[in-house]
């Protein structure tokens, strides 16, 4: 498994992937495939416009198949550049259980403690996805809030809990 950061070149792999993402896993994503799916490829390759604060990590198969993903990004303003979040965290089902996404939150993890001044990195996770949760307590996320009926799919409401490691030992 090779994991990368995503280029504009990665568009034509990442979309797929994101849009796949979205569709067959709703209730985990802020985003909806049905406002995603217009987006052009030019739009697409400015996300995956990575810069020392915000990038979107991707994990690929021997044979160059993307097959997971998570994106990180920095606050920029001054008072809450000691911040970051994770998001748009997914690994393809059919590459699940095999590590995929502690590799990526590890290599994410090596990347953000490499940054001068960063502290805290946030994340936020569906009550119900218990796979995912139990992953993030045991890189050492720690539960800090609930949101109650924060997502509504359909008419199914999803709560997600709020979750932050701190970079520093004095946590």
């Amino acid at each position: 498994m090779k994991i990368r950061v995503l280029t504009k070149e990665d568009a034509p792999l990442y979309w797929p992937v994101r849009l796949r993402a979205l569709k067959e896993n709703p209730e985990a994503f802020g985003a909806s495939y049905e406002e995603s799916a217009n987006r052009s490829l030019e739009q697409v390759a400015e996300r995956l416009n990575a810069s020392d604060n915000q990038f979107i990590l991707g994990a690929f198969e021997a044979d160059g198949q993307l097959v997971g993903l998570t994106g990180f990004s920095r606050e920029s303003l001054s008072k809450m550049k000691h911040k970051s979040m994770i998001w748009g965290m997914y690994v393809a089902p059919e590459a699940r259980g095999r590590g995929v996404g502690r590799l990526l939150l590890h290599e994410v993890l090596e990347k953000a403690k490499k940054m001068d001044g960063l502290e805290q990195i946030h994340l936020t996770v569906v009550t119900k996805n218990t796979p995912a949760r139990n992953l993030y307590l045991s890189m050492g996320f720690r539960p800090y809030g609930l949101e109650k009926r924060a997502l509504k799919v359909g008419d199914q409401y999803l709560d997600e809990e709020y979750m932050v490691l701190f970079l520093s030992k004095d946590e």
